[in-house]
């Protein structure tokens, strides 16, 4: 699994930088994607980023580093110390 990094995916306030894009979208999912900004106050590309962040897994990771009060280092530590105990 590649390595992510804990504050490319925490996006406050919309801090994160973003780069301007062209994908090719089916029309009908387009549509549907004006109707949820719409519906829920949102620009058009959040909906997208969510939906994206979904589909990678992105938004569970984010919701656990919200949930956690150990710094990096000590995460992997643990990390390392659970993997090391389960090859026992």
């Amino acid at each position: 699994m590649p390595h992510f990094d804990r504050k490319m995916f925490i996006c406050q306030n919309d801090a994160m930088a973003r780069k301007k894009t062209t994908v090719y979208i089916e029309e009908d999912l387009l549509k549907a994607a004006k109707i949820v900004a719409a519906r829920t106050g949102k620009k058009e590309y959040q909906v997208h980023e969510d939906a994206l962040r979904q589909y990678l897994g992105l938004s569970v990771i984010e919701k656990v580093w919200r949930r956690t009060t150990l710094r990096e280092g000590q995460a992997l530590r643990l990390a390392y110390e659970e993997l090391h105990a389960a090859r026992r």
